[in-house]
């Protein structure tokens, strides 16, 4: 059986064909990712592999990464929340921009005095609801709900909302309760919101593929990776993006685990935008203790434990004071941008003759990837802007207040953030043409903008009197700063997994240091023995890894396993994974007014009242297997199921106290190949 697997991330989209029998590597291919027309690299990524390989295929399962960037840098649709159970006083109190990544002006809260045992639900007036906030509402593109104690009491405000908002608004509504089940209407409405907003991101994805299926008369059905390493079916992940957000992680770890055979390792993956780190211990991939937590967002979804941070082939270099520094954004690499606009050259070759010291990104370049539709969305200024980019791709220092542009106030953030124009400048793809270890693109545009930055370090009056033997030692520099990035990352997630009390939240300034001296020496200062180490190999995947990870298994004093196909890795993880459920259902034990105890079974369904613990017990385990089913099939598992379920705590080792109970279902089943 022949599994077709196509990873979309920031920067490159891959393809292989796999036996899924066997594991085999039929084919493979990369190009590069057109983040303004996902047809044009998925048509492309498909062309990679032989057409009698794809016309054979039984099974196309994608991952992709796309989620996952959108997180880290901000980008999505415009949606906003309607909460019920807080106020903006308690939003504020929390930080819950910070501490959840619901923004204030995203979110509309309404005070409730449901009770926490389910039994009462204080619903809202919806239709004066609306009418009092038709502003807050009116430029919305999607819209998310979430109530206190939903779980408890069914989510009765939430699906009472939902068809309400939708045929007033006409924008696509997310219930909290349609994703999650779980306590916490923070998690649950950061969860549902930020679902809503990766809608036109997941959308636009799949529009790709099935055109792309279409134009060959492929009718495979398609499936997706999600957090967790399991699959869905595309139909389900057009309602579910959120589920998502680490399906190029957890694909990469079980490409990774198939490809390195390596039973106690860490998988590292370095992509274009991002660096994705998971831990297998006896060939077991850890899982996440909690929902995810991935940028400023705290989630509900269960995942694979990955830790995803910013660092890859195209986060931008700068200089701070002086000093080079990698920031925490992607940026397209210069000598890319020279390949398809000749203009940023003949700009950097000017930038050459010129005796201009820059404190700020006016090195850098910005063009336009589409003009959108419906302008009235943008303010005078991002219109401007978007219509003098229509000429080329500009070196923002070019722009004039002629042009009604001040180059010093100018916010490109939300056309960046939306893929609207493109921002370019000096990567670590850049520096690997510089020092030859990848030369695809234009290394002229990347030695023009390396002299660049040594000029600005330098102090000399001109640019053109830095010399081309100077480029090479500042090479080097970035290389280490890309390394001693990457190092300190596994060390942070190394003490993290062994004292997770500890290190959960980071490393502290005094660790730091430690870590400092560590990479700069190869071990702790004076009067301290021993050095940071560990015994799991680093098996690195994504295509500039290899470059990277060798001085940092080294400096850990551990292997560095670089696997055949290591490029591909995550498209491999695609192709060879299944439908796996799990799902649970809790007991809980409740003294309520009338002074009797009752046991409540909290499941998505709706919440169960019992006076004795075995039928609460058996009401679980049914509804926890129907759920478990449900889901199963809702992912595209076909034919006969194999399904588990099992108590926490075992029944067979009770409890002096009833402290709770837990009814856990998993469902494995096969894929649709229709």
């Amino acid at each position: 059986m022949i599994s077709i697997g196509i990873d979309t991330g920031g920067t490159y989209t891959d393809a292989v064909a796999c036996d899924i029998q066997t594991g085999q590597i039929l084919a493979k291919g990369k190009v590069p990712t057109t983040a303004s027309d996902l047809l044009i690299c998925i048509s492309a990524a498909f062309n990679c592999l032989p057409e009698e390989l794809v016309q054979k295929a039984e099974l196309i399962v994608l991952s992709t990464t796309l989620a996952t960037n959108a997180c880290v840098e901000n980008k999505g649709g415009l949606a906003k929340l309607v909460i019920l159970g807080t106020t903006k006083d308690v939003m504020m109190r929390i930080d819950a921009a910070k501490n959840y990544g619901i923004k204030s002006d995203t979110v509309l809260c309404i005070d409730s005095q449901s009770s926490f045992d389910g039994r009462k639900v204080d619903e809202p007036d919806w239709e004066k609801l609306i009418e009092d906030n038709l502003e807050w509402f009116s430029d919305a593109e999607a819209l998310s709900i979430a109530e206190i104690y939903a779980r408890q009491n069914g989510a009765v405000c939430e699906k009472n909302a939902k068809p309400l908002f939708e045929s007033r608004f006409g924008v696509p509504v997310i219930a909290a309760n349609e994703i999650v089940n779980d306590l916490n209407v923070m998690e649950r409405g950061a969860t549902a919101l930020l679902n809503a907003r990766l809608l036109p991101i997941i959308c636009k994805l799949i529009d790709s593929v099935n055109d792309t299926l279409d134009s060959r008369n492929i009718s495979t059905k398609s499936f997706a990776v999600r957090s967790d390493g399991s699959m869905m079916s595309n139909e389900l992940l057009l309602m579910r993006p959120v589920e998502t957000i680490l399906s190029g992680p957890a694909a990469s770890v079980l490409g990774g685990c198939r490809l390195a055979e390596e039973p106690n390792c860490l998988i590292i993956d370095m992509g274009g935008t991002t660096t994705d780190i998971s831990i297998i211990k006896s060939g077991i991939p850890k899982m996440a203790d909690k929902g995810i937590h991935i940028a400023d967002w705290t989630t509900q979804v269960k995942g694979l434990y990955v830790d995803t941070f910013a660092l890859g082939g195209d986060s931008a270099f700068r200089l701070e004071d002086g000093a080079l520094v990698l920031k925490n954004r992607r940026v397209e690499p210069v000598s890319f941008a020279a390949q398809n606009h000749p203009e940023v050259l003949t700009e950097l070759r000017r930038l050459a003759n010129s005796d201009k010291h820059y404190h700020r990104d006016f090195h850098e370049f910005l063009y336009l990837a589409k003009m959108p539709e419906d302008l009235s969305k943008y303010t005078e200024s991002e219109i401007n802007l978007m219509r003098i980019l229509q000429s080329g791709c500009r070196m923002i220092d070019t722009f004039k207040e002629s042009e009604g542009i001040d180059k010093y106030r100018m916010n490109s953030e939300r056309l960046e953030a939306q893929s609207i124009v493109v921002r370019c400048g000096l990567t670590p793809t850049d520096i690997m043409h510089i020092k030859g270890d990848f030369t695809q693109y234009n290394s002229d545009a990347a030695k023009l903008m390396v002299k660049h930055f040594v000029f600005e370090q330098s102090g000399k009056r001109f640019m053109k009197f830095v010399e081309d033997s100077e480029i090479y030692p500042f090479a080097d520099k970035a290389y280490d700063t890309v390394e001693k990035k990457l190092y300190d990352n596994v060390v942070r997630i190394l003490l993290a997994d062994k004292f997770p009390k500890t290190f959960d939240e980071g490393l502290s300034s005094q660790v730091q240091a430690l870590v400092d001296a560590s990479w700069v020496s190869g071990k702790l200062p004076d009067f301290l023995v021993g050095s940071f180490e560990t015994s799991a190999a680093l098996v690195g995947v994504g295509a500039p890894i290899h470059i990277f990870l060798p001085k940092v298994a080294e400096a850990l004093g551990t292997r560095c396993v670089i696997p055949e196909h290591a490029e591909v890795a995550n498209a491999v993880g695609a192709a060879l994974a299944d439908i796996s459920v799990e799902k649970t259902v809790e007991v809980h034990r409740i003294l309520e007014s009338d002074g009797i105890y009752y046991f409540h079974v909290y499941a998505p369904s709706g919440s169960f009242r019992f006076r004795r613990y075995e039928e609460a017990r058996d009401k679980a385990l049914e509804q926890v297997k129907i759920e478990a089913v449900k889901e199963a099939r809702m992912r595209g598992a076909m034919g006969e199921l194999t399904t588990k379920t099992f108590l926490t705590p075992d029944e067979n080792e009770p409890a002096p106290i009833f402290l709770g109970l837990v009814a856990t279902a998993t469902v494995t089943g096969r894929i649709s190949s229709v």
